[in-house]
C-alpha cells in the first residue's frame, strides 16, 4: 500500500460495509507483528516503569516534548512498581475504545467475557451503558489532562477521584506522567491519591520509551499524526501482551457503516482536539491488520450469542 494516498473516508467506510465482520484469525500474521512490535517496543518488558526498569537517578526524556526529562528521586521512586505485575501471555484482550459506534451495540457482553479488558481515559461505565461497553476493567488509561480538568489537579481534594475509579475495579491504572512537563504533577498526585486511600488500583506509570518507540512505530507505517491516539498505544500493547485481541469503539467517523450518524463517544458528541491526532489514518491500519487476522475489530452490533 502506498502509504501517501490514502482512501477517502467513504471508500473505507465502503469496504468495511461489503466486506463485514467477516474475520479469520492468521496466527502467522499474529506473529509477525508481535515480533515486529518486541524488536522496536519491548512491550512485554518497557511498557511501564518499574524499580528494575528504572532505578534511582534514572534521567527519562519526555517522549511528548523535546530537550525536557525528569530524574527519578526519592520522591518518584517509591510510587514505581517492583516489575510488571502483568504476566504474559494474556490469552484474549479486549480493547475498548470510546467511539460512539459502541451506542446500542450490545457488546458489553462479549467484551466482559476477555481475559483482560483495557479501556481508554476513565470512561463512565454507569449501568446506562454496560449492555454496550461492558463493566469489567483490567488496564485504564488516565491522561493527566482529565486529572486537571475532572479533578482539578488534586489539589484541594481527592476524594469525588478516588471514589470515581471504583468503578474500574482491582485494575491498572496506566498514566502517561513523563510525556510532558504539565502532567507529571498530576500523575504524581494521582499515584499517591490511589496509593494513600488504600485503593483497589495499582498505578503503571508509561515508560516515555515505550511510548517514543511506539509512536515511531506507526508513523513509519504512515499515520501522519501529531500525538498517537490512546487507543492506538492500547491496541499495539495489547498486540505484544496478548494471543488474540478484539477491538471496540474504534470508529473515527460521522456515520456508521449503514449510513446512520454516530456521536464522537458513546457518551457525547464532544469532538477532539483539531490537529493532534489522525483517527481515520490510525483506523486504515488497524483495519489492514483486521483484514490479515491479526487482531479483530468490531464495527458493528455484536450478535446476542458468543460466535
Amino acid at each position: 500500500m502506498n502509504v501517501n494516498r490514502l482512501p477517502s473516508d467513504n471508500q473505507i467506510i465502503n469496504e468495511v460495509l461489503q466486506l463485514g465482520q467477516t474475520w479469520k484469525k492468521n496466527e502467522t500474521t499474529v506473529h509477525l507483528y508481535r515480533e515486529l512490535l518486541m524488536d522496536c517496543c519491548d512491550p512485554r518488558e518497557k511498557f511501564a516503569v518499574t524499580r528494575g526498569n528504572t532505578p534511582l537517578g534514572t534521567v527519562l526524556w519526555y517522549d511528548g516534548e523535546l530537550f525536557y526529562f525528569h530524574t527519578v528521586s526519592n520522591h518518584t521512586y517509591p510510587l514505581f512498581v517492583q516489575e510488571s505485575p502483568i504476566k504474559v501471555p494474556l490469552k484474549k484482550c479486549a480493547v475498548v475504545g470510546n467511539g460512539g459506534i459502541l451506542k446500542g451495540s450490545g457488546c458489553g457482553g462479549h467484551i466482559d467475557r476477555a481475559d483482560f479488558v483495557m479501556r481508554c481515559n476513565l470512561p463512565p461505565l454507569s449501568e446506562d451503558y454496560t449492555q454496550d461497553v461492558g463493566s469489567r476493567t483490567h488496564l485504564v488509561t488516565a491522561n493527566p489532562s482529565i486529572i486537571v480538568e475532572r479533578f482539578q489537579g488534586l489539589m484541594w481534594s481527592r476524594k469525588a477521584f478516588v471514589e470515581s475509579m471504583r468503578a474500574y475495579g482491582r485494575s491498572f491504572v496506566y498514566m502517561p506522567a513523563f510525556s510532558s512537563r504539565p502532567g507529571t504533577d498530576p500523575s504524581l498526585r494521582a499515584g499517591h491519591a490511589l496509593a494513600d486511600s488504600g485503593s483497589e488500583q495499582t498505578v503503571l506509570f508509561a515508560s516515555p520509551d515505550f511510548l517514543r518507540s511506539v509512536e515511531r512505530f506507526w508513523k513509519g507505517r504512515g499515520v501522519r499524526a501529531r500525538r498517537l491516539s490512546t487507543g492506538l498505544f492500547l491496541a499495539s500493547l495489547a498486540l505484544g501482551l496478548c494471543e488474540e485481541v478484539e477491538l471496540y469503539g474504534f470508529w473515527p467517523f460521522a456515520t456508521d457503516p449503514r449510513g446512520r450518524p454516530v456521536g464522537h463517544h458513546y457518551y457525547n458528541d464532544v469532538p477532539p482536539l483539531w490537529g493532534v491526532h489522525a483517527m481515520p489514518e490510525e483506523f486504515l491500519r488497524l483495519w489492514e491488520l483486521h483484514k490479515g487476522g491479526a487482531l479483530r475489530m468490531r464495527v458493528d452490533s455484536c450478535p446476542r450469542e458468543a460466535d
